[in-house]
C-alpha cells in the first residue's frame, strides 16, 4: 500500500468513528424523552407543631382508591396530621366539593364558615378545603379562629390547581360527581351561606 493509499484509509476511518460518535449523541436525547420526566417529588412538609394541629381540630382527610383522573398522583399535605394525600383518593367515591381558598383572599374568610355549616347539613356532600399561595401554619390558625373542622389539604406549590386548572380567582370550588367527573361551580363566587352553597351544588351536579 502506497503512503497515498494509507492516508486515505486512515482519513476515513477517522471519518466512520467521528460519524459514530455523533450518531450516538443524536440518538441519546431521544432514548431519554422516551423514557419521560420522573415526577417531581412533593415539597418537603412544613414543620408545625403538633399542638398547633390539635388545636385546629380537623377532620382526618378521607383516603380512598381511584377518584378523578385527572387528579391522581397529585400529591398534597392533610392539614389535620401532615401526612401526603392523593388528591384523587380525597375525592373518590363522591359527589365532593373541594374548595380552593387562602389565607390572604378576604372572601374565603365568609365562605369556610358558610362551607363548615353546609357540611354538617344532612345530605351534604363531603367537602374538602384545599389551601393554596399561603403557609399551612398560618391555615391552621385561620381555620381554627374561624371554627372549621371539614378536612383540609395544604397545597405547597399549586399541584391542584394546575390538575384543576384553576383559574386565578379565589375562592374557586368545584364539585366531584360519583362517576368521577370534575365540575366547576360557576361563576366563581363567594358563598355566603350554606343554603348557597347546598344550591350550587345542586346546580353543578344536575342529573350527575
Amino acid at each position: 500500500m502506497n503512503l497515498r493509499a494509507y492516508r486515505s484509509e486512515i482519513q476515513w476511518t477517522v471519518v466512520v468513528v467521528v460519524l459514530a460518535v455523533l450518531a450516538a449523541i443524536a440518538l441519546w436525547p431521544r432514548d431519554h424523552e422516551q423514557q419521560g420526566p420522573s415526577a417531581a417529588p412533593p415539597p418537603p412538609a412544613e414543620r408545625i407543631d403538633p399542638q398547633q394541629r390539635a388545636a385546629a381540630a380537623l377532620e382526618p382527610c378521607p383516603a380512598g382508591t381511584g377518584g378523578p383522573a385527572e387528579l391522581a398522583g397529585t400529591t398534597l399535605q392533610c392539614l389535620a396530621d401532615g401526612r401526603p394525600v392523593d388528591l384523587a383518593g380525597t375525592a373518590s367515591g363522591g359527589p365532593a366539593l373541594i374548595n380552593l381558598w387562602a389565607t390572604w383572599c378576604v372572601p374565603c374568610r365568609t365562605e369556610l364558615p358558610a362551607l363548615q355549616a353546609y357540611s354538617t347539613e344532612p345530605g351534604a356532600v363531603r367537602v374538602l378545603g384545599v389551601q393554596v399561595d399561603s403557609g399551612a401554619a398560618e391555615g391552621l390558625d385561620l381555620l381554627r379562629a374561624l371554627g372549621v373542622h371539614f378536612p383540609n389539604v395544604h397545597d405547597g406549590d399549586n399541584r391542584a390547581r394546575a390538575a384543576l386548572r384553576s383559574p386565578n380567582v379565589l375562592p374557586v370550588s368545584y364539585v366531584v360527581t360519583a362517576s368521577g367527573e370534575v365540575r366547576r361551580i360557576d361563576p366563581p363566587v363567594a358563598f355566603e351561606s350554606p343554603h348557597e352553597v347546598r344550591a350550587a351544588v345542586e346546580r353543578t351536579l344536575g342529573g350527575q
